[in-house]
């Protein structure tokens, strides 16, 4: 094995940390096994396991966006060069195989092989996954990965996707987003009432609960229904990613912080029966991977938002941050949006348990341990 390849495997092996471990939980004796999948079957290196993968990802994300674009392709190129070319999975552009938000039907019933996407885009079809994406008023990324890896998180997902004949590996974590773009300047919770904005996931019923109107556009779609006045505002990632999008071009006005979606996860979704043909070395190098890039996309996330923000800044955008009066608001809408939610979906409410009673227990910890 010549040294490129040597320094692929090991930074691969860096992200078993995080994705293939098996470790025991942090509130209990039982133990779990990071990153694999509770339907993965006891698949081996039988002679039957396929010797070359040829594989096709649907991706939500434009490969130009920055961090969740160009870092998924280079992490595919990775798995390639690990695997001397038996693993090869192709990305493609969003729309190329199937429209973005199409992309959950698409891996369920294997005409997409994978996507890449985020489990809040498919709230319309399991509610619960909203909580797997981003929690308004949720955690920072350290606390929502240990309840995914160590409190019973990822053995919840995993049951979520199974019903779908889907197998999900979280492969990004990304740090705060901004709470949006606005045209206008927002003075008072009057001014929110009756505007016409893109929202996501479970920040989106908080906004129509004090007055909003909402839609879940894909990245590509914003701008276009921005600059037609099909939206008056927009909420879509962190500053690094927004610049991307030129948003700033109609709207001046940009609005922290991002309560809504204090970090969100990413994941690969992958068919269940494609997944499950794989031999337990391919397995483990895709969920290696993916443990890669949630500590590089993350470091990447935090280091890219200041320079995006002096960009901003020096175009004319007017940062602004909500007053305790809009965030007071939000956080009651929340509140009954969260109990309505539970009350509509056993699924959403075990898996708002969880992560209630874990955040709880877990406040001993934060209070004591880290600077206010």
């Amino acid at each position: 094995m010549d040294r490129g390849k040597l320094a692929v495997l090991v930074v691969l092996v860096v992200g078993i940390v995080i994705g293939l471990a098996v470790r025991p939980a942090l509130f209990g004796d039982s133990e779990m096994t990071a990153g694999t999948s509770a339907t993965t079957s006891d698949t081996t290196d039988a002679p039957d396991a396929p010797a070359t993968v040829r594989w096709k990802m649907a991706s939500a994300y434009a490969g130009t966006t920055p961090i969740i674009g160009p870092s998924m392709k280079e992490m595919l190129e990775r798995i390639r060069t690990a695997s001397n070319g038996s693993v090869d999975i192709r990305f493609f552009e969003p729309g190329a195989l199937v429209p973005p938000l199409e992309i959950f039907d698409a891996v369920a019933s294997g005409g997409v092989d994978a996507g890449w996407a985020t489990p809040g885009f498919w709230a319309g079809k399991v509610p619960a996954l909203q909580l797997f994406a981003s929690i308004p008023f949720g955690p920072a990324a350290p606390e929502y990965m240990a309840w995914m890896y160590f409190g019973g998180g990822q053995e919840l997902l995993d049951e979520l996707y199974l019903k779908h004949n889907i197998k999900s590996t979280l492969c990004m974590i990304l740090p705060p987003e901004a709470s949006g773009w606005f045209r206008q300047e927002i003075r008072t919770l009057d001014d929110l009432r009756g505007l016409k904005m893109r929202f996501f996931a479970l920040g989106a019923k908080v906004m129509e609960k004090v007055g909003v109107s909402t839609q879940l556009l894909a990245g590509g779609d914003i701008y276009p229904a921005l600059e037609l006045g099909t939206i008056d505002a927009t909420e879509f990632s962190s500053p690094a990613i927004d610049r991307n999008f030129g948003f700033e071009q109609i709207a001046k006005f940009y609005y922290f912080p991002g309560w809504h979606q204090q970090s969100t996860w990413a994941d690969v979704m992958y068919n269940l029966d494609g997944w499950n043909e794989l031999s337990l070395s391919q397995q483990s190098l895709l969920t290696m991977a993916c443990g890669d890039l949630v500590q590089r996309g993350l470091a990447q996330g935090e280091a890219l938002q200041v320079p995006a923000l002096e960009y901003f800044e020096g175009q004319g955008v007017q940062l602004k941050r909500w007053n305790d009066e809009f965030l007071n608001a939000y956080k009651e809408a929340w509140e009954q949006v969260a109990i309505e939610e539970a009350e509509k979906d056993a699924d959403f409410a075990k898996a708002l348990a969880s992560l209630t009673e874990f955040r709880e227990r877990f406040s001993v910890w934060r209070d004591l341990g880290y600077l206010d």
